[in-house]
């Protein structure tokens, strides 16, 4: 979407709070924030991207400013004493520069202001791939905040002269410079100009440390610390899972885990009690009952509430593999058409994701998914054995319908590429079983439940790295059987992408790249679905698996993640 208002943003009018007082300026702030995530593949996306991003951090520094000097502050000595600014990821970065350009308009001298913002801020990167590390043309930055970009230029010579006093080789400096190569770094800022940085789960963190950004680890050895992801009980469990939520204050005698979640560590002792697991089960029927309304009335199309039910909701990325149980699943359709007969279980798979505007390959899995979908949901030889649905414009409101309902939590990233994930969390919290990589919170969430009730594939981050120095993808294809029917209907005319060339993209990456490997790992990933398929005929103990997850969900309390974060990078002590 293209702003109103010129390129270069105007510093004195929002300086002078003229955003408040001025029709004009209301207007233009308006421009600024209808659209969060506007597509940033064009230059006009671009700039009005950074316009957000500045908008909303200086609008928030300068709150807390006025109220700083509002109760009564002469100076800005104590501001680093009562303020502990998080910086959610880079997109928040524009802060650090933003704080001291407000300091010295404050009359506060350059270094005590970096001294004030280094010890008020803290960085949480959440990610672990490269592009995903917030880089930004030096040009296109200058022209839309050119007061700001003398600030990012005055970090970076002071970073320079700190390397050089700690004689760090200028071979090296590449891993540190914040303007290098025509472009801003703003992860390298938020980690120089801040006083932690945190990774959001085990795995995660220890790649930041050995990886990502293994060359600050080296010269900050303390600064970089894991603080676990955490989801809220109070949305994820007891307002969207109230039958849950009964059975389980029922079986505890107490509510009180609504705010001490690891109180649902005395349920595991019950997963051998006959009345509770079939309690258990039928709420998980009538949940999924629930969905399949929804469903219904939402997307038109009918799923079997005895299926099982294989829900992927999430943020649609390569990395993610969407893709892969697509492929399952179209491999599957293809196995029940040679052989209709045979006692397969029935099976629902729902797909729930949002696509970045500009991401042409999201673009086109959510085309081939939606493709499959038809091909499947429309033949009556495999309709009534397994559906597939994509549901419209997944969000919170969806969300709270389709964890509580999940047989199955597909968490199938490649190994290394997750972060961490929140999504897994709450299908174990509703009592789903996780079919998975060790990969973000997976691996957590196997030593709190145990790797014997979820379902664990495919190369780990080690395997991985190995793999990616000599990788043929075609070798996956030619050993594995019945992987090349799947990926050359891509190409041959079995799904239609309206000559948009969609899927003949998709096949050329997965044969000259499979940058995620998808293909290799596509035949662990088939036996452990098929294994679920083989578990499910045994309710029962399949239930007592989710059951199990559920009780041992305790650690991935948001409570706790703040708790950690107070404590360890906030230093607030807990009021008694």
């Amino acid at each position: 979407m293209e702003s109103r208002s010129n390129d270069k943003f105007d510093f004195k009018a929002f300086d002078e709070g003229k955003y408040i007082d001025s029709v004009r300026a209301q207007d233009e702030a308006e421009t600024i924030s209808r659209i969060l995530y506007p597509n940033d593949s064009t230059n006009e996306g671009k700039k009005l991207r950074l316009k957000q991003q500045y908008f909303f951090t200086s609008a928030s520094l300068q709150d807390l400013m006025i109220k700083y000097k509002a109760d009564g502050h002469k100076n800005f000595d104590d501001f680093s004493k009562l303020h502990s600014i998080q910086l959610n990821d880079t997109h928040p970065a524009l802060a650090i520069p933003e704080l001291i350009r407000l300091l010295e308009k404050e009359g506060v001298d350059f270094e005590k202001a970096f001294d004030i913002t280094q010890k008020s801020m803290a960085y949480t990167n959440h990610t672990l791939l490269a592009e995903a590390l917030e880089v930004w043309n030096k040009e296109l930055f200058k022209s839309v905040l050119p007061n700001l970009y003398p600030y990012i230029e005055e970090i970076n010579s002071r970073l320079i002269a700190e390397l050089r006093e700690w004689k760090i080789d200028e071979n090296e400096w590449h891993n540190f410079l914040i303007i290098q190569n025509n472009g801003i770094h703003m992860a390298f800022m938020s980690i120089y100009a801040t006083r932690a940085v945190n990774g959001v789960a085990a795995i995660h963190t220890d790649l930041l440390k050995t990886d990502v950004i293994s060359a600050w680890h080296r010269l900050f050895p303390d600064r970089i610390v894991n603080k676990t992801n955490g989801i809220t009980q109070r949305r994820w469990l007891l307002q969207s899972n109230p039958q849950l939520s009964e059975l389980i204050t029922d079986q505890l005698e107490s509510n009180e885990w609504v705010t001490e979640l690891d109180r649902l560590k005395a349920l595991e002792g019950m997963q051998d009690d006959e009345q509770v697991l079939d309690r258990f089960i039928d709420i998980k029927r009538e949940k999924k009952k629930e969905l399949a309304e929804y469903i219904q009335f939402h997307e038109e199309v009918d799923i079997d509430p005895d299926s099982i039910f294989d829900i992927q909701i999430k943020r649609l990325h390569e990395y993610k593999r969407q893709l892969m149980m697509a492929f399952y699943i179209s491999d599957l359709y293809n196995r029940i058409k040679a052989d209709p007969e045979a006692e397969w279980t029935k099976r629902t798979f729902i797909f729930g994701a949002k696509a970045a505007p500009g991401y042409y390959m999201a673009k086109s899995i959510i085309k081939y998914i939606n493709e499959l979908s038809n091909r499947v949901n429309t033949d009556p030889e495999v309709n009534d054995i397994i559906k597939v649905v994509f549901v419209e414009n997944y969000g919170v409101s969806y969300a709270e319908r389709l964890f509580p309902a999940a047989d199955v939590s597909e968490q199938i990233s490649t190994a290394g590429k997750e972060a961490s994930g929140t999504g897994n969390m709450k299908f174990m919290l509703n009592g789903a079983v996780t079919v998975g990589t060790m990969d973000g919170a997976n691996v957590e969430i196997v030593e709190e439940a145990g790797r014997e009730n979820n379902y664990i594939f495919g190369m780990e981050v080690e395997e991985v790295v190995e793999k990616r120095k000599n990788y043929d993808p075609t070798s996956a294809i030619k050993r594995t059987p019945g992987l090349k029917t799947v990926v050359e209907s891509l190409v041959d005319g079995t799904f239609q992408d309206n000559n948009t060339g969609m899927f003949q993209n998709l096949y050329n990456n997965l044969i000259q790249e499979d940058q995620y490997f998808v293909l290799e790992d596509f035949e662990s990933y088939r036996e452990a679905q098929d294994q679920i398929a083989q578990d499910f005929k045994d309710e029962k103990a399949f239930y007592r698996k989710g059951f199990i997850n559920m009780a041992n969900a305790g650690k991935f309390s948001s409570d706790r993640t703040v708790e950690e974060y107070a404590k360890g990078i906030w230093h607030i002590a807990k009021q008694q």
